[in-house]
């Protein structure tokens, strides 16, 4: 019964998250309240009769709504408290406190801020959210400001609405920030008539103060006395699980060698510290008679254990596997209080059902199901123990020992691996021998090293020589060929498959049983990957901020035209949104990569799609001197290259492909980036068309006009140079004789794309407008096209008020 609870609450907690939009939460309250009457009801009626089926069905299914009811409600509350519209982009002074830890990269300070005062620049006092999401961006080569966690500070700052990228797969960043309750992010203002100031220090009286400021002193320490910056990035997450000092190479090795689990405080570290723990406080109890007769010693070294098991969670930023650990360790120590001896696996679910509890939206990350999931398979495949009468030496019990962390490795490998694939789109094929050196080693000897750094910093030092060796090691293991295996994302009912087959092959079952699981993972490991017919084409304009970046799909082939901007050092639309995304489309190798020309937002993910994916040939509009026309692939093969000029022409699947600007005669001319954007035409076998447009400008549509007339007419227009003033005239409007157009921009652009001119001149011309920060990124195949905010919509994420279907289009305008 008590199980069945857990698992409705659950239930309840995860089909909350489905919804698109919020009920009203008057609804909430009565289906709470209902619920509660009905769970009432139920234990009354079991206490005197007995919980018979439908008494259990009745409360599991209360439950269930309770648990909808209390997510709903607290979903409600933070939507609200979302920054309001009317005051993006103000000027505002905002007077708070800093909490947890700031970041430091390339670019400045990342903090969280909580805000107690703010006016706007008539004086006026505003109302912003609980929790600020602030940017204070370096300048220059200027020294950054020194800032502590839990000061007082002043700022003048700009702030905008929680708003990221939106794309079929990938990461959900306004769903990390509903979920951490930032309500609004924004930068600090350099030029403000209002200068930064810090007004108090960490209040004495508050404790999370004091530990936020206690677990910035230590990670700074940590990273200054640990060593080089790839092994004191690792011992500063070991320590207080700041992950933010790793760099994307070092997470990259993580990934490809099946480690990157460890690379955090896990639920194996706290383990290991409350048994330590409550060893110490069991001796020490010991030392006092007084103590041992007001309390017996076991209970004092348990519950001691759990204490400061959790102050180590909480040092350790208190994430879903350090919570799940704790929860389970209180649990255990007091049912054994009680004298109760309950199954692991539903003290695991109950530990479950508690995290939800406290955050509902704790269910779609990734990292609550590894550690679940993790924890009950060991538990569930964990073999009967057999009585002996005769005592094991130590040298039978080492091998024991051996045997079963072999055991556990293997059965967490083959366990996860479905549940990775379904989360990550990849595997490494190498983490079972990487594990197995790295587990034993980063728990019993670096972690405690990095602990005892907190007491003895030059412990710190000695930590760093121990993790280097290690590294060292995966750097060999990563360079194996074929290290990780890739599949596309699964459907719903695949996944079901999968984890069931994952299941059947650890459980304590017989063989043939077993053996049975394996026909349940092929739906995964070898997916059925939809794509068009010969002689049609689908297309994706991805949702990469202000930037650009198109795929272009045939039967058997795949074009991208640009990559995205650079986001920040080791952070570019490559890494963050195109490789996740191909990943999951089963994409393997782009036939071709076309860099319409050099500005940053249309080839700033070019370099870590060429390190990543074979690439057929680079057709670019680069100047001759530009290092990517000499770009090598994965392997290091050179990568051939075409220079884009008009008249090119190839075809695909029975779908043509034709460049039509620049002409050959102005390579030698030395014109702007813009003017040298490679522009192509896509056309199907039935006519329907695309026509992608770079940056070119005004001069460059009139040109166009001249030479080909309604040799331009194209169904989709991916709108030139973001829809800046500069292009789009109604000239080259007339020509091309769009059916949609598509903007690819930033939300809230710094540019000002696109302009409300330009907006004016598409309505005028009556040619519906895709706008990529509205609609996230816009697919278009045979049967439709949809908007990703459209398709993926949940009451968390940012809705453009102006949008409408029409058609399966979503239209938005200014």
């Amino acid at each position: 019964m008590i199980a069945a609870l857990a698992l409705a609450w659950l239930a309840g907690s995860a089909l909350q998250l489905q919804q698109a939009e919020l009920w009203a939460p008057g609804v909430y309250l009565v289906m709470g309240a209902a619920a509660v009457l009905v769970l009432a009801g139920a234990a009354w009626r079991a206490g005197r009769l007995g919980a018979g089926v439908a008494v259990c069905l009745a409360a599991c299914v209360a439950t269930g709504a309770l648990a909808c009811a209390q997510a709903g409600l607290r979903g409600g509350a933070r939507v609200a408290d979302t920054l309001p519209a009317a005051l993006e982009g103000r000027d505002l002074v905002v007077s708070g406190r800093i909490i947890r830890l700031p970041q430091v990269d390339a670019e400045g300070l990342h903090f969280l801020f909580a805000p107690d005062d703010a006016r706007g620049a008539d004086n006026q006092p505003v109302t912003l959210p609980p929790r600020l999401w602030l940017a204070w961006p370096r300048e220059g080569a200027g020294a950054l400001p020194q800032v502590l966690a839990g000061e007082r500070w002043q700022l003048p700052l700009r702030l905008k609405r929680p708003h990221g990228a939106m794309n079929p797969e990938g990461f959900d960043a306004e769903l990390w920030l509903f979920e951490q309750g930032i309500g609004a992010v924004g930068s600090v203002r350099a030029s403000a008539p209002t200068d930064p100031q810090r007004l108090g220090h960490p209040r004495w009286w508050r404790p999370d103060e004091q530990l936020d400021a206690a677990r910035q002193r230590w990670r700074d320490a940590a990273l200054l006395q640990g060593g080089g910056p790839d092994v004191a990035g690792v011992l500063a997450a070991l320590t207080v699980g700041d992950q933010s000092a790793i760099d994307s190479p070092g997470w990259a090795l993580f990934r490809q060698t099946g480690v990157a689990h460890l690379m955090s405080i896990s639920g194996l570290h706290i383990t290991l510290f409350a048994w330590l723990a409550g060893g110490l406080v069991g001796h020490l109890w010991r030392q006092s008679r007084r103590l041992m007769l007001a309390w017996p010693t076991p209970y004092a070294a348990r519950w001691g254990g759990v204490l400061l098991a959790t102050g180590y969670a909480l040092v350790a930023g208190w994430g879903v596997p350090a919570q799940r650990t704790v929860w389970m360790l209180a649990l255990t120590v007091g049912l054994q209080q009680l004298g109760l001896r309950w199954p692991a696996l539903l003290v695991c679910l109950l530990a479950g059902a508690a995290v939800a509890a406290l955050d509902p939206w704790a269910l779609l990350q990734p990292g609550f199901w590894l550690s679940f999931v993790a924890v009950a398979l060991l538990i569930a495949s964990h073999p009967p123990e057999v009585d002996t009468e005769q005592a094991l030496g130590w040298r039978e019990r080492a091998v024991a020992a051996l045997r079963g962390a072999l055991r556990q490795q293997v059965i967490a490998t083959l366990a996860l691996a479905p549940l990775t694939l379904l989360l990550f789109q990849q595997i490494s094929l190498i983490g079972f021998v990487a594990n197995l050196l790295a587990v034993p080693w980063v728990t019993l000897v670096v972690t405690p090293l990095a602990l005892a750094g907190l007491v003895l910093p030059p412990l710190w030092a000695l930590a760093g020589w121990a993790l280097q060796p290690l590294l060292t090691v995966l750097g060999w293991l990563g360079q194996v060929p074929m290290a990780v295996w890739t599949v596309p994302a699964a459907p719903t009912w695949a996944a079901a498959l999968c984890l069931l087959g994952g299941a059947l092959l650890v459980l304590p079952l017989p063989w043939r049983a077993r053996l049975a699981g394996l026909p349940l993972l092929l739906p995964l490991l070898w997916p059925a990957i939809q794509r068009p017919a010969p002689g049609h084409f689908e297309l994706l304009a991805a949702d990469v901020g202000q930037g650009s970046a198109i795929l272009v799909r045939t039967a058997h082939h795949l074009l991208l035209h640009d990559t995205g901007p650079s986001y920040g050092q080791d952070n570019d639309a490559g890494q963050r949104v195109l490789l996740p995304l191909l990943r999951a489309r089963g994409e393997t190798r782009i036939d071709s990569l076309v860099i319409s020309h050099r500005d940053t937002d249309h080839v700033g993910g070019a370099p870590a799609i060429l390190a990543a994916l074979p690439v057929g040939e680079l057709r670019t509009g680069l100047e001759p001197n530009h290092p990517l026309r000499q770009s090598t692939g994965p392997g290091g093969q050179p990568v051939p290259h075409v220079d884009c000029e008009a008249g090119q022409t190839w075809q695909w699947d029975g779908v043509r492909f034709e460049v039509l600007h620049p002409p050959a005669h102005l390579w030698h001319h030395g014109l702007k980036p813009n003017a040298m954007s490679c522009a192509v035409r896509v056309q199907d076998a039935a006519g329907h068309s695309a026509f992608l447009t770079g940056d070119i400008e005004a001069e460059q549509e009139q040109a166009l006009v001249e030479r080909l007339g309604s040799g331009l007419k194209s169904d989709i227009l991916l709108v030139p140079h973001h829809g800046s003033q500069t292009s789009s005239t109604p000239a080259f409007l007339a020509a091309v004789q769009p059916k949609v157009a598509v903007i690819q921009v930033g939300y809230r652009s710094r540019f000002g794309h696109p302009h409300p001119a330009v907006l004016a001149r598409y309505a005028a011309a009556g040619i519906p407008v895709v706008r990529s920060d509205h609609c996230g990124a816009w697919l278009e195949q045979d049967d439709g096209a949809w908007c990703t905010r459209v398709v993926r919509k949940r009451y968390w994420h940012w809705q453009a008020p102006a949008l409408s279907p029409a058609g399966g289009v979503v239209v938005a305008t200014d």
